[in-house]
């Protein structure tokens, strides 16, 4: 009993440390006074400056813009790779697998600065196309991640008895292998996601003075003292990642009943 309470008060704390500054930040969001640690009562006045702040407006286009294509891509180009990587011999799959590593475990400053590198020697103008490819570049290496379990799990004779009854490799990827894995491919997708709106050092050096992002409008705006109105945009932002988690949880909750 003593230790079953105990437990629960160790997770309590947990959960305390972990969300205790989100709930800070959102409720300090509805603050109306522009100071960050003195409450003096409740106003929507931030989000409406939010909405009518043009910057801020094209900063957020541009994140969302950004993260869609880049995920979309990252999803398609990331499953297909571990559906050949899954199908390597043991050898040549642990050193494709440890390249993929690379960009996971390499710090964002190292990236950011070989990219940036990258498309100098290359000749192409910093802007919305380098951020782009840019973060294509580090979401595939969590999209490779996140499907390929999925791939392990899976039955592997089910796609050659599809291709057995007659269905070409494409067909068995399609049709068999792809709704299998499916639940990988979502989460890969959600971290590419994530990983996109959240990056800021990556974005810093390769958007130049042609494109800016969320965090990179934020760290300008940190320059020149914090307005509560980042207050209003990161409880948006959280609230929209929350609904994307449980959307996420529910469909794989009745994916999992109806089989």
């Amino acid at each position: 009993m003593v230790n079953k309470w105990l437990s629960r008060c160790y997770l309590a704390l947990m959960f305390l440390f972990l969300y205790a500054p989100i709930g800070v930040l959102i409720l300090f969001s509805f603050n109306e006074s522009k100071s960050s640690g003195k409450w003096t009562g409740f106003s929507l006045q931030w989000y409406q400056e939010l909405f009518q702040d043009s910057k801020m407006q094209t900063a957020v286009l541009y994140t969302v813009v950004v993260a869609v294509i880049a995920t979309a891509i990252s999803v398609v180009v990331g499953t297909f790779t571990s559906i050949g990587i899954y199908k390597l011999t043991k050898k040549t799959k642990a050193f494709v697998l440890n390249i993929n590593y690379l960009p996971v475990i390499s710090p964002d400053i190292v990236i950011a600065v070989a990219l940036m590198m990258l498309f100098k020697t290359v000749k192409l103008n910093f802007g919305f196309t380098t951020m782009l490819l840019a973060h294509i570049m580090f979401c595939i290496p969590y999209v490779v991640l996140s499907v390929l379990p999925r791939l392990y799990a899976m039955n592997p004779n089910m796609a050659e008895a599809a291709m057995d009854l007659g269905a070409t490799p494409m067909q068995a990827i399609r049709k068999v292998v792809i709704p299998e894995i499916m639940p990988g491919i979502m989460a890969g997708a959600l971290m590419a996601f994530t990983m996109s709106i959240d990056d800021f050092v990556i974005s810093y050096f390769t958007a130049g003075n042609g494109a800016t992002n969320l965090s990179i409008e934020v760290y300008s705006m940190a320059k020149r003292g914090i307005r509560p109105t980042v207050n209003a945009l990161a409880t948006i932002m959280v609230s929209f990642v929350l609904i994307s988690v449980l959307i996420s949880n529910n469909l794989s909750i009745r994916k999992k009943k109806e089989v």
